[in-house]
């Protein structure tokens, strides 16, 4: 993740491996490594329109309090199937997701759709989200 992490728009510092395992204690899910990676990385990462929920931070609470369990265990939306795990918003509602399988959340990202409450496979995983988000904002420059 080292090799994308200057496309993501953040400046908030990563978070420990206990930090991590904290999170995943509590929703009961392994996170995939490359989450794992990034949020070492960075904290609360925005790509392109995408916030991705923070993992919370005993040395940043006022920052880091709408974290991932949080989202997942009491702002949970009610259509959302219980095999997804909400890492992400773009303010709208619409909600990126990460399928849960044995306790191990997969690569794959998905996108919720707040009305529709269908989900649709976006990309293989965070790094390939990550690059097409980053094209998407310098063709939006090109174009102007």
């Amino acid at each position: 993740m080292n090799d994308v992490v200057d496309l993501i728009d953040s400046n908030k510092p990563g978070v420990t491996d206990l930090d991590i395992k904290s999170a995943e204690v509590q929703l009961a899910v392994v996170f995939p490594i490359q989450y794992k990676e990034l949020f070492k990385l960075t904290n609360n990462a925005q790509i392109g329109e995408w916030r991705l929920f923070p993992i919370k931070d005993p040395k940043n609470l006022k920052r880091t309090w709408d974290d991932i369990v949080r989202q997942n265990q009491e702002v949970r939306d009610e259509g959302m199937e219980d095999e997804f795990m909400s890492i992400g918003e773009d303010g709208s509602g619409d909600k990126l997701c990460l399928k849960v399988v044995n306790g191990k959340m997969e690569d794959e990202i998905y996108l919720w759709d707040h009305e529709t409450t269908e989900v649709d496979k976006i990309t293989s995983n965070l790094k390939e989200f990550i690059i097409i988000n980053a094209e998407d904002i310098d063709e939006e420059f090109d174009d102007e």
